[in-house]
């Protein structure tokens, strides 16, 4: 797997729908708001094209994503937050924004990123 720059990735034992779901279902029990959730593989199947499963979910908090976009409204650009879920021949991944690259991209408080923070949130919601 590569790495790239600002972007965490880590490894699922649920299938990509599985996955998403727990994740969806969590956020939504914490306050979240779902904005959209898509089905890529769906997606590309309606214009002729085959991928393996990938599942996107754009998300947000009204509250937390106002004080961000008051400190710097360019910070929007990454707002609503996003996670995706796909399966390649090595598994099933899930991938988002790391908070601290949003944080310095931007230049926003350290206080402020907190609410970009994705890695326990994911965690929680995948635990058995």
């Amino acid at each position: 797997m590569m790495n790239f720059k600002g972007v965490i990735v880590r490894s699922s034992e649920y299938s990509v729908v599985d996955t998403m779901n727990r994740l969806v279902i969590f956020l939504q029990n914490h306050g979240a708001t779902i904005y959209a959730r898509i089905n890529q593989q769906t997606e590309a199947h309606s214009v002729g094209f085959e991928i393996l499963p990938l599942e996107f979910v754009l998300f947000g908090n009204p509250k937390s994503g106002a004080k961000i976009m008051n400190e710097n409204p360019i910070a929007a650009l990454d707002l609503p937050l996003k996670i995706i879920v796909w399966q390649d021949q090595d598994g099933v991944w899930i991938a988002h924004n790391d908070a601290f690259y949003i944080e310095d991209r931007y230049g926003l408080s350290h206080e402020i990123d907190s609410p970009l923070s994705l890695s326990l949130l994911i965690t929680n919601a995948l635990k058995k």
